[in-house]
């Protein structure tokens, strides 16, 4: 449902009581009794998973799982799938600078691109009570599945022409990806780009930076926002990650969130970062409680601050834990 999404940020910030925006989708197969294979492969699932739990959790927004291995599949890399694990590449398909300009940039629609742009649109038939969001990786994480993500590190020094010729062509690629979703009606996408979290202020100025804002500026406007995530230690990076210009911060549980708060405009929204692994994974109700509580006391004094998982949950996390973070989060506000 189009919507003005500028103005949905805005009363997400001035509500006293904020719904929780965690990156929750992937556990929707333990609703349907399917696997990860099976979830990846079928729009339809995609959106019914989306539906399930937009239906059970009262979330501020319904958020397409962090599948970052969608885009790299696209260009030509191998994936491995696993009944009940997020897809990963393996292996790598360039290796010199000779590969780099002969990567060609695929069609949005290539692979499973298509598919996930068709559950989106589904999704949106079925999730009309709040804004929904497309999904996609950012362009120095794809650069790195593609070329190898020790590789790229090594080659930001010793061949970075190599690593540009191939950022021009991710970034190309994510901006029609985005434009496609923007086009179905998404109100918005979340552009996973954790891989940035590994390079230092001035790298991640070089090699990421500027070529997300060019995919922000591209797409972004009042109906369609972009949210960006990153997983790694980001507040040695948060000047250079403010430049994009994104609508909402996204951050992992790699940092504290109360002293991420203090460097982020209070007018810019923030989201996170309760353990995914840790937490949501191998925890229990009660450690989830406790974790959740501990983040709402430490930062929800800030109004640009919605609490939320630190990136995507696992597939097989327990619905108890889930369950046990939105009653946390019920508990904070009505204790407060």
């Amino acid at each position: 449902m189009k919507q003005n999404m500028k103005n949905w940020l805005k009363e997400l910030h001035d509500a006293d009581v904020k719904k929780a925006m965690p990156v929750l989708s992937f556990p929707s197969i333990t609703l349907m009794g399917i696997s990860v294979i099976d979830l990846i492969s079928d729009s339809e699932k995609q959106a019914m998973g989306m539906k399930l739990i937009a239906d059970r959790c009262p979330t501020s927004a319904s958020l397409s799982m962090m599948d970052l291995s969608v885009e790299a599949e696209a260009f030509g890399s191998q994936i491995k799938v696993s009944e009940g694990e997020v897809p990963t590449v393996v292996g790598k398909i360039i290796s010199s600078m000779e590969d780099a300009i002969a990567l060609k940039v695929p069609e949005v629609g290539a692979g499973r691109t298509g598919l996930y742009i068709k559950a989106i649109e589904k999704a949106l038939t079925l999730i009309t009570d709040r804004p929904v969001f497309a999904g996609t990786i950012g362009p120095f994480s794809l650069a790195g599945r593609l070329m190898d993500m020790t590789e790229i590190m090594v080659n930001c020094q010793e061949e970075p022409e190599m690593v540009h010729e191939t950022l021009r062509k991710t970034t190309e690629f994510i901006t029609k990806y985005i434009m496609a979703y923007k086009e179905i009606g998404a109100n918005g996408v979340v552009i996973a780009e954790p891989a940035a979290g590994l390079l230092s202020p001035r790298l991640i100025d070089e090699f990421s930076s500027k070529y997300v804002k060019e995919i922000v500026d591209a797409v972004q406007d009042e109906n369609f926002i972009v949210i960006y995530h990153n997983c790694g230690n980001t507040i040695p990076l948060i000047n250079s990650i403010m430049s994009i210009g994104a609508a909402g911060y996204h951050f992992g549980n790699a940092i504290k969130m109360a002293e991420m708060l203090k460097l982020v405009p209070s007018d810019t929204m923030v989201f996170g970062n309760v353990d995914p692994a840790c937490q949501f994974r191998n925890g229990t109700p009660e450690s989830v409680r406790e974790a959740t509580l501990s983040i709402m006391k430490d930062c929800c004094q800030h109004k640009n601050f919605v609490i939320s998982s630190g990136c995507d949950i696992p597939p097989l996390s327990s619905w108890d834990n889930i369950d046990a973070f939105f009653n946390a989060i019920d508990e904070f506000y009505n204790t407060k």
